[in-house]
């Protein structure tokens, strides 16, 4: 086997040999879930542009072109293809070991799988015919044992933390290294085709029914316009620099619609290399119109024709590239993917322009100029990457799999459905979300990414402001519309109607795609989380944590909040029915373990509220400290003028010194009566009213919380240390020896409550990184890093990957996948870079 060069390819990427599938790799827990199977690869595109995936085995099968929305399946006639010739022999293959399902291209070649005819891959070369490696947001595939050549393409898009603009451009790079390794001189060809599908990628129905899953989760139909393409057609383009095609569709007016747009396929000219073109082949039919010159001597006939498609027909582009290598000599051969599609649309007629049409424009024509800027910059953008992720490829102290997790779990960024506006005079680089998941589509599920946002606080630090002050805006708003609870058809019982949105409560989300993101909040209706007792804890604590983290320093952040930080501490204290302090848990599941019922004083949510009052207090001495700054203007509060000569000013300083006396009276009232209900000498109960003697593994999320931003203990410090060894103890090493991380809760000897409960016998993959990050700040780093440890295993040795789900279970199954909460694994690394610095980290202007 050939090594590259370490500064090629890291030693730590996730890697898997070409076309090696899996023995028995996760399923789905429940039917009604997605389950793709497990051939995914790292994505390719940049943040809300759309996304395409290529997996190991080198089929293009992954389409979130339409924001929001997800399609898994292969387009076969998006591949390379490589022909060599050597000696007195040749051979020809396309770039992916499955070839089509459906009937079509079937006089081309396939390339041959790793572990061919074998029941297990040896360690023989002979069965290797490549690897597959990912580190997102690059990844490469290096062939080998077939071509007498060695080859290898690296594919990647430009992102790199607090980049703000090429983070957004809707492109791939494939950077093809040949080299030839033999005596004798070796003839290449290195082809790109690529089907037109300009119009496929919007819903045909534009007002779908809204229904209730089996599961309880509310879920439309989205029926895409796959194969569509009629008047498509296509264009070569060239400069004096690069040469490509434009893959475009007649009729398109501006405004453009969603859907509407171009692909463009380009590459750079090179007097070392002949170029062979193709403008309009079948994709649908044998391939024998590019297959039969390419297979002969690598070329194809430089046919030219531009007629758009009829009814029922569909065209795709060929671009192939052909030189020849001396003994010794290696050639780079660049090529660009573009897709301008630049709008969104959720609702009908409810639209919104993509980020990267800032910087490209918003006609709908702009593939060409994207693909040419990516010929023109491909060399730093690498460079780029490379300074970003090197200083933490390079700590000693962070081993290999966790560095490989770190930055791969990156991917949801990309391919989470994810949205990015375009800037705005109120939104100065646009608006931001990301799916909860590909099950719960809504976006920003502030529940989840409580833990899952640390990622995009650490590297994009004015994405992730951008998400809070949505919410922030969202929680005065209501909306009066009555519902049915989705939880209660799962246990065959009647639903309560509830209104989608009440005044003050902190929606659970901020929309979800066929509605209005960002304005029409809280889609889910599998709970009314207008009752959930986290949610409003949960803002105040990221409202802070996204000021501290970030400098300390902006001031008018706090401000917009804060307005919003009252409205819901007062509407969640509206909960504490007994008027000990802390709101009560109702029984039924409010929080974001929302299978679990909790009754009374919870561990998990009066942890969050006392945290959350800490918070505010320390929100109020900022503002108080600046009050006379002449962003910082509150409002009055509701405090009545003492004088009438007092000014807006005075009053919204008085308004802030009663809030902070109210948030110090519930915190006193409310601090000895967490300890004296939850602690039970060895760790916090459940809840206060159950009964119940389950360990909770996330029982302390609050304390985890309070010391993260450097504010007072919310328990003493030797019963959090205890209640983290019962938890590693009963939920980790009892729970199957450790063997697929920590289960949400068990009872302390490590046996279920109730063997049929779903959530406590769940293995929570963000909840398990952000318990070891608990582990770390609290001194237990060995029992942190072997905890996680089990969980990336599970996720990537089991057909996970890129994909990574919120739960998985002792049985092989899983649930809810490419799941925004395990993106917690940006807060091991925010607290391992904080061990030796002071109590209160900061994110450093680059991360490293």
């Amino acid at each position: 086997m050939t090594k590259l060069p370490s500064s090629v390819i890291p030693s730590c990427t996730w890697s898997r040999p070409i076309g090696l599938g899996w023995d028995k790799p996760y399923t789905v827990r429940y039917t009604s879930n997605i389950d793709d199977g497990p051939w995914h690869g790292m994505p390719l595109g940049g943040f809300g542009a759309g996304c395409i995936g290529r997996s190991s085995r080198g089929d293009f099968n992954l389409w979130h072109i339409d924001g929001g929305e997800h399609i898994f399946q292969n387009i076969p006639a998006c591949q390379f293809s490589v022909f060599e010739s050597f000696g007195s022999s040749s051979q020809a293959y396309a770039l992916c070991t499955q070839p089509p399902e459906d009937g079509s291209l079937t006089s081309w070649q396939w390339y041959p799988a790793s572990g061919s005819g074998q029941k297990n891959l040896t360690s023989s070369s002979q069965f290797l015919t490549g690897t597959y490696h990912a580190l997102y947001p690059r990844s490469w595939f290096v062939y080998e044992g077939v071509f007498q050549a060695n080859l290898t393409c690296e594919q990647f898009s430009p992102i790199w933390a607090g980049n703000y603009q090429e983070t957004s451009y809707p492109v791939a790079v494939f950077v093809w290294t040949a080299h030839n390794p033999t005596d004798a001189p070796i003839a290449l060809s290195i082809m790109l085709t690529w089907e037109n599908m300009v119009g496929w990628f919007t819903n045909a129905l534009k007002s779908p029914e809204v229904r209730l899953r089996d599961d309880g989760s509310p879920v439309y139909e989205y029926q895409p316009r796959l194969g569509e393409s009629k008047g498509n057609f296509n264009l070569i383009v060239e400069n004096t620099e690069f040469i490509g095609f434009e893959l475009g569709r007649v009729g398109v007016t501006e405004p453009v619609q969603e859907g509407e747009g171009q692909w463009c396929i380009a590459t750079r000219k090179n007097p070392k290399v002949e170029l062979f073109y193709h403008t309009r082949w079948n994709p649908i039919g044998t391939g024998d119109d590019l297959w039969q010159s390419f297979a002969q001597d690598g070329s194809l006939p430089n046919y030219v024709d531009d007629t758009p498609s009829c009814e029922g027909e569909q065209v795709g582009v060929a671009l192939a590239l052909r030189f020849t290598l001396q003994p010794g000599e290696t050639l780079e051969i660049p090529f660009a993917l573009a897709w301008d599609f630049p709008v969104t649309e959720f609702a009908s007629q409810i639209t919104y322009y993509r980020r990267y049409t800032d910087f490209f424009g918003r006609s709908g024509k702009n593939a060409w100029a994207i693909a040419s800027s990516a010929l023109a910059q491909y060399q730093t953008w690498q460079q780029q990457i490379q300074s970003w992720q090197q200083p933490i490829l390079d700590r000693q102290d962070l081993p290999d799999w966790f560095k490989m997790a770190l930055f791969n779990e990156l991917y949801d960024l990309t391919s989470g459905g994810t949205l990015w506006s375009a800037a705005t005079k109120r939104d100065s680089v646009g608006q931001f979300a990301v799916l909860e998941c590909l099950d719960y589509r809504w976006y920003e599920s502030l529940d989840v990414r409580l833990y899952g946002s640390f990622a995009l606080l650490m590297l994009f630090p004015e994405l992730e402001k951008a998400v809070i002050r949505a919410f922030a805006r969202a929680i005065p708003k209501s909306d009066d519309t009555p519902r049915v609870i989705g939880y209660y058809y799962t246990i065959s019982a009647e639903s309560p109607m509830a209104v989608r949105k009440a005044a003050g409560a902190t929606p659970h989300d901020l929309g979800a795609p066929n509605e209005h993101v960002w304005e029409k909040t809280n889609y889910t209706s599998y709970q009314d989380c207008n009752l959930w007792k986290d949610l409003g804890c949960d803002f105040v604590l990221q409202v802070y944590r996204d000021f501290l983290l970030t400098g300390a320093d902006d001031v008018e952040f706090l401000a917009e909040c804060w307005n919003a930080i009252v409205q819901t501490l007062d509407y969640l204290k509206t909960f504490d029915k007994d008027e000990d302090g802390i709101p009560e848990n109702s029984g039924a599941p409010d929080q974001t373990f929302d299978d679990w019922r909790l009754l009374g004083v919870s561990a998990y949510c009066g942890g969050l509220w006392l945290a959350a009052l800490e918070a505010a207090i320390a929100i109020c001495n900022v503002l108080l400290n600046n009050h006379q700054n002449s962003k910082v203007l509150l409002g009055d509060l509701g405090v009545p003028s003492l004088s009438p000569s007092d000014t807006l000013r005075e009053r919204s300083r008085a308004g802030l010194a009663v809030q902070k006396s109210i948030y110090e009276t519930w915190l006193a009232q409310s601090r000895p009566i967490y300890q004296e209900k939850l602690w039970n000498g060895q760790y916090y109960r459940l809840d206060s009213q159950s009964g119940s003697d389950v360990v909770m593994a996330d029982q302390l999320c609050g304390q985890f919380y309070a010391r993260l931003l450097g504010l007072p203990d919310i328990v003493p410090v030797e019963c959090a240390l205890s209640a983290l060894k019962t938890i590693y103890d009963a939920c980790f090493l009892k729970f199957y020896n450790g063997k697929f991380g920590a289960a949400n809760g068990v009872r302390p000897d490590g046996s279920p409550e109730n063997p049929n409960a779903t959530h406590p016998l769940e293995i929570w993959t963000g909840i398990n990184f952000g318990l070891a990050a608990f582990l770390i700040q609290m001194g237990m780093k060995d029992e942190a890093f072997r905890m996680a440890d089990a969980v990336v295993q599970q996720v990537y040795d089991n057909g996970l990957q890129f994909r990574t789900p919120e739960a998985i279970t002792a049985v092989g199954t899983f649930r809810a996948s490419t799941y925004l909460r395990a993106m917690a694994i940006w807060a091991i690394y925010l607290v391992m870079s904080d061990e030796s610095s002071s109590p209160t980290p900061r994110v450093p202007t680059r991360i490293g």
